[in-house]
């Protein structure tokens, strides 16, 4: 989601003159789009400030916008008085008159501390600009916010309750982003599944978007369980647009620790939804987050974790060591776990995951699958794609024309190659010598 706000910051700034660098020592204004789910993510911000902040003496405007802004907009300018702008991910839309705010404070005063962290009344999203540009595979926010109130989570404090986009104008900036040039959409959320824009919900949004000429892949992400219901499972056996391919987030394997975390669901009720999209959907492959460490954690809950993940084989998963967030209840519990227990704990999970991980790539060398081509690879004449189960596909082509001929479709690869994060193939034979037919003769 955080890359989605990015790209749209950059296409509110651009008609006031602003256009986007890779090179912070090039830029006029710098903007840090943060995360505050865990500590460590909040601490990287302030050290991120502290590279910056020689920046100052050419006159580069910093802004710091997300969730840290949200959470730490005062402690920011505390500790990083250098700092020009403070927005909140609900503010971003005025970018620009803050923008103007920051810079006529600063002449008059030689010093600018805009801060806004409103929730405002109307929704940001209203006063955005088209969207400027995309990739082949690119991201849209249709829902925002949360209603759950996990115990460890910062979400609904930072983000606001659910709110969920109209129909329309979800689909009109799809229709946008597939103008743009993307053969595939990531439907985008805090809890995506919650999306209530159209009567049949998130469901209902999927079989609209499957109508739309030339997007061939649908993705949606991060879902909670709560919100997989009947009609949304059977959209995935229904919809062949619609990756195979879900994150449905657990964190932990123990109704006594689920419990805790206030998620008001338990591992059985998990693993029915698991069941019936494997019914739905034969080849979906899932990935999960886990928190390990939770405070009231025992052994015994740990093994309940481990026994869950043994069940269901993730294909990928996300694990992390419980971290205080301030202001969440369970940073008040008593019973928090040490830290080397926690990091105990993570090392056997994780050794787990990563095992389940290349057991489900090693399954698929000698087959072949369709890999959308996003972008050009390290080595040359590379080529670097995504699978259906969203496996990361290595290529190389002949000669970087090819590379480029490549790039932004989906071409059948027969995998040659599998490793821990990632899959290495060829075009299929038949497809190569199919694409030289229909190159011009070359002098």
């Amino acid at each position: 989601m955080n890359v989605y706000d990015s790209a749209r910051m950059a296409d509110v700034m651009a008609p006031v003159g602003y256009v986007a660098t890779d090179v912070a020592d090039d830029a006029d204004l710098v903007i840090l789009n943060t995360c505050h789910i865990r500590e460590k993510a909040a601490e990287k911000v302030y050290s991120e400030l502290g590279r910056l902040r020689p920046k100052k003496e050419d006159g580069t405007m910093i802004a710091v916008a997300g969730c840290v802004a949200q959470a730490e907009g005062d402690e920011i300018l505390r500790r990083a008085p250098y700092v020009d702008l403070v927005v909140g991910p609900q503010s971003y839309h005025r970018l620009p008159k803050l923008v103007a705010d920051a810079t006529a404070e600063n002449k008059s005063s030689g010093r600018s501390r805009v801060v806004d962290t409103d929730f405002p009344a109307e929704s940001k999203f209203d006063f955005m600009p088209a969207v400027q540009s995309s990739g082949p595979s690119a991201f849209l926010t249709i829902q925002e916010g949360c209603d759950k109130f996990c115990a460890f989570c910062v979400v609904p404090y930072t983000r606001g309750g659910e709110f969920s986009r109209p129909v329309e104008a979800v689909l009109t900036e799809a229709d946008q982003l597939v103008g743009n040039g993307a053969t595939e959409i990531t439907l985008l959320g805090q809890n995506v599944n919650a999306y209530h824009g159209d009567d049949q919900g998130l469901a209902g949004l999927i079989r609209k978007l499957a109508n739309i000429e030339g997007l061939e892949r649908i993705r949606y992400t991060t879902s909670h369980p709560r919100d997989m219901n009947l009609d949304l499972i059977a959209v995935h056996g229904e919809i062949p647009e619609l990756m195979p391919y879900l994150h449905l987030p657990i964190q932990s394997g123990s109704d006594a620790i689920l419990a805790r975390m206030n998620r008001k669901h338990g591992a059985d009720d998990y693993l029915k939804i698991i069941d019936a999209l494997r019914v739905a959907r034969p080849d979906i492959a899932l990935s999960s987050d886990f928190i390990v460490g939770h405070p009231g954690e025992s052994d015994a809950d740990f093994e309940a974790t481990m026994a869950l993940i043994k069940k269901v084989e993730y294909a990928q998963a996300y694990s992390f060591k419980y971290s205080k967030r301030p202001g969440t209840p369970a940073s008040d519990m008593d019973d928090q776990i040490p830290e080397d227990v926690k990091s105990e704990r993570l090392a056997a999970l994780q050794n787990l995951l990563n095992q389940q991980q290349i057991t489900f790539n090693e399954q698929t060398v000698g087959s072949s699958i369709p890999v959308l081509f996003e972008r050009r690879g390290k080595l040359p004449n590379q080529i670097v794609g995504r699978s259906p189960y969203m496996q990361a596909v290595h290529v190389s082509c002949v000669d970087a024309a090819a590379a480029d001929r490549y790039l932004g479709k989906i071409m059948p690869v027969r995998i040659t190659g599998a490793f821990a994060n990632s899959l290495a193939g060829n075009l299929d034979d038949e497809v190569v010598a199919e694409t030289t037919k229909m190159e011009p003769a070359r002098a």
